[in-house]
């Protein structure tokens, strides 16, 4: 068999106020049977198999290491069972390197929901914004929850549609991943703290029946490359909580099987990103690879890094750019504005992806404005480029021993940027694991 896990290389001198301590961030090598991945690693998402207006030979290009589709997309279109007979999803997309599958659990819970899953108060329909999800009966909930699994809805067609522990690993198998996740609950900063530890329990509970039925197949499917599994650790923003289903996932064994890394998930304040990734990190096997589940700004990389994150996937930066918006080191800006019609300088000056090397402001202007499909293209492969090439700068600085003057510069660049830049450093008081699949 291939050579799987995760193996730490160095160590970042970063402490991020632990209370043991102990230093939190590293970089290190994830092992896979499709190649290695150096981490800390930025994960472009492709989430119905392919990254969106971009081919595999341009998701190589702009530097990524490996990429991150949606099991419940999948499942809905077109089928597990198509992508395994394909050779999995590696060979069904042309994808020669590592892949990772998300459970479908936010999915089932967000869109099979009939209405936006609130993450935060920004979406709370009760002007107080403490409104419960569970008592929430203004409009037909498409998504229920009971202790075996879910029932939901397609947002395709309508047809309904039944996901439990067992049947999300049998889906993600038939992917054939070289990383995927343990279906899991998706809660709300707006639950109440008693419906919180009711659904980490049930998290925990369908934990333990992933590891069983990953066993199961593993043995079952005879032949295959081994899949790694992750943990999802939940516990929205209760410090309590957030270690308790960590030492429980860290520990967690099902007649032999553990979980290969963990996936740190639900919804959290921005400002408390740092904190709470530390909480879990503080608690896991260092052994062990972990993954942050959807963000994408460059604060919550060095935040989230300093706090013991390993990789990290989000949809932001193909999703911001099918609009126009374009990252660069002094900000992000939209090229669409009337300013960069005559601009005839490259994209974003001194950046090395394909797009600055042979297109201008003033083109990239152009083809939003006559809604031309090169343009989404030529703006996702930049900010794929600029994100996945962060991520790996903040890796190189670590082990060059420069990470706080690189931090200071990146960071005091970024948010103080001001040209044509269409927002500052963001407000929102989330972290969208979301983001990342819809």
């Amino acid at each position: 068999m291939d050579k799987v896990g995760f193996t730490v290389e160095t160590r970042l001198d970063v402490r991020c106020g632990s209370e043991t301590g102990k230093p939190l961030g590293r970089t290190g090598v994830i092992h896979t049977p499709h190649g290695n991945i150096a981490t800390p690693a930025f994960i472009p998402v492709g989430t119905k198999a392919t990254v969106k207006t971009l081919n595999p030979e341009q998701v190589k290009g702009v530097g990524a290491q490996a990429v991150l589709s949606n099991a419940y997309h999948l499942y809905l279109q077109p089928g597990s069972d198509v992508v395994d007979e394909a050779g999995g999803l590696g060979a069904f997309m042309n994808w020669d390197g590592p892949t990772y599958t998300d459970s479908g659990g936010f999915q089932v819970l967000s869109l099979g929901s009939g209405f936006k899953k609130v993450l935060s108060n920004e979406y709370a329909s009760k002007a107080d914004g403490r409104a419960d999800m569970e008592t929430a009966t203004d409009r037909e909930r498409l998504a229920n929850v009971d202790d075996d699994g879910v029932w939901f809805r397609s947002h395709l067609d309508g047809s309904k549609h039944r996901f439990t522990p067992e049947v999300s690993m049998g889906i993600q198998h038939e992917l054939g991943a070289d990383i995927m996740f343990a279906f899991d609950e998706l809660t709300t900063l707006l639950n109440s703290r008693g419906y919180q530890e009711t659904s980490l329990e049930r998290t925990r509970l369908w934990a333990q029946r992933c590891l069983i039925e990953h066993q199961r197949l593993t043995q079952e499917r005879v032949g295959k490359p081994y899949q790694q599994l992750f943990g999802v650790v939940q516990g929205a923003q209760y410090e309590d909580l957030r270690r308790k289903a960590a030492r429980d996932l860290g520990a967690m064994n099902m007649n032999g099987q553990m979980f290969d890394g963990f996936g740190i998930g639900g919804a959290l304040e921005k400002e408390n990103l740092g904190t709470i990734v530390g909480w879990v990190s503080e608690e896991l096997p260092e052994n062990k690879a972990r993954h942050l589940l959807g963000i994408s700004e460059p604060d919550d990389f060095f935040a989230a890094i300093e706090a013991g994150a390993d990789t990290f996937d989000c949809v932001n930066p193909s999703r911001v750019a099918r609009n126009g918006a374009i990252y660069s080191p002094d900000g992000r800006f939209n090229v669409t504005r009337y300013q960069f019609r005559r601009d005839f300088r490259q994209l974003v000056e001194g950046c090395e992806c394909y797009t600055c090397s042979n297109y201008t402001r003033a083109y990239l202007n152009h083809l939003f404005k006559a809604k031309e499909m090169l343009g989404y293209a030529l703006a996702t492969i930049h900010n794929e480029h600029y994100t996945v090439k962060l991520v790996d700068d903040i890796r190189a600085s670590i082990e060059n021993g420069n990470y706080t003057d690189f931090k200071e510069e990146t960071l005091g660049r970024f948010y103080a940027g001001n040209w044509g830049r269409i927002d500052a450093k963001p407000k929102s008081a989330l972290k969208k694991r979301g983001e990342k699949a819809r």
